[in-house]
């Protein structure tokens, strides 16, 4: 019996969970009937119920989530699969180290970045700048410093540099600027004070360009908070020891800079050649860990993007890790 891919009776305010490049990631990863996965994210499971589709009775199949809401969703999951299931939650680069410590070896592994729509489209989390909420921003309500301390404790310069850093805001010293001198009269508490006062900081002609104007600071607050791009560097390198010969590892990022990450990552690995190009012949000994079997990033379809306007910036790259 298979699990439908809308799941009923788990919290939600929006719409049914819509898993990005679902097809895409489960044709490029190939599972086989007993392949040991992990799926870095699990969130909703809506990656994990298309894998599934394709595993047998000797698979084993690992879901990760800092997200304690994650548990409920997989365990509704596993309930319907003839394979073992275990779940961690915490954040994947731990959880990888800790696996790959303990001499565990995977086939597959996957991750989808970002915010997931169980947490954007619940309002008293604090993700989304369409509510009004406390700014929290946490991936784990439990753990961690929300953006409300972020926003009223750090420095000018800091916040200036998350924002530009993290959200390519072009105003980020000008809403720096802002937050402090409005924090100073009355302490941020939720997401649309936050909001009014970066509408306040921006010239008005650029509030209405593309997108919401508080979509970069938003996102950059995110990342900080829940030190997203140091967890994908830690979680990349975690992922590529636990992966077995033949093994494939998947990433789907929503901005430039987690995709430039797993770029990077992959293209460090391919074994190309470091040497100057005027030495007689290679002294660095180059080898290839990886093969890239995206030569270019996978974009969603437009039927996709009309049908889940949140898939438009993703991407996915995939590679399969070589003998050595």
């Amino acid at each position: 019996m298979q699990l439908n891919d809308s799941i009923q009776g788990m919290p939600s305010n929006g719409a049914a969970h819509m898993p990005v490049l679902a097809d895409e990631l489960v044709n490029l990863l190939a599972p086989q009937a007993d392949d040991t996965i992990i799926d870095c994210t699990f969130g909703a499971g809506g990656h994990a119920r298309k894998v599934a589709r394709e595993l047998g009775r000797d698979a084993v199949f690992i879901g990760v989530d800092r997200d304690p809401v994650a548990k409920r969703y997989f365990d509704l999951f596993s309930q319907y699969q003839p394979f073992r299931c275990r779940f961690i939650h915490g954040n994947f680069a731990d959880a990888l180290e800790d696996l790959n410590q303990n001499g565990f070896e995977a086939d597959l592994i996957y991750l989808d970045l970002g915010v997931s729509s169980m947490q954007l489209d619940r309002p008293e989390r604090g993700f989304s700048y369409s509510y009004n909420a406390p700014l929290d921003m946490r991936m784990d309500p439990g753990r961690g410093t929300t953006a409300r301390q972020m926003v009223n404790e750090l420095p000018n310069a800091e916040l200036a540099r998350i924002f530009q850093t993290y959200g390519e805001e072009r105003y980020a010293r000008q809403i720096a600027r802002r937050i402090c001198n409005e924090r100073e009269k009355k302490p941020f508490e939720t997401t649309l004070q936050l909001v009014d006062a970066i509408k306040a900081a921006i010239p008005t002609p650029a509030r209405f360009g593309a997108g919401h104007p508080a979509r970069r600071v938003f996102q950059a607050l995110r990342i900080a908070v829940n030190d997203e791009l140091a967890a994908l560097e830690r979680g990349l390198e975690n992922a590529l020891s636990l992966l077995s010969p033949g093994g494939r590892l998947a990433v789907i990022s929503f901005h430039s800079l987690e995709d430039r990450i797993v770029k990077q990552f992959f293209a460090a690995r391919v074994g190309k050649c470091k040497c100057p190009p005027d030495l007689p012949q290679c002294v660095c000994k180059a080898q290839a860990e990886i093969r890239v079997i995206t030569k270019r990033p996978i974009a969603p379809s437009e039927e996709e993007i009309a049908d889940n306007p949140r898939a438009q910036s993703a991407k996915l790259r995939v590679a399969e890790k070589l003998e050595s």
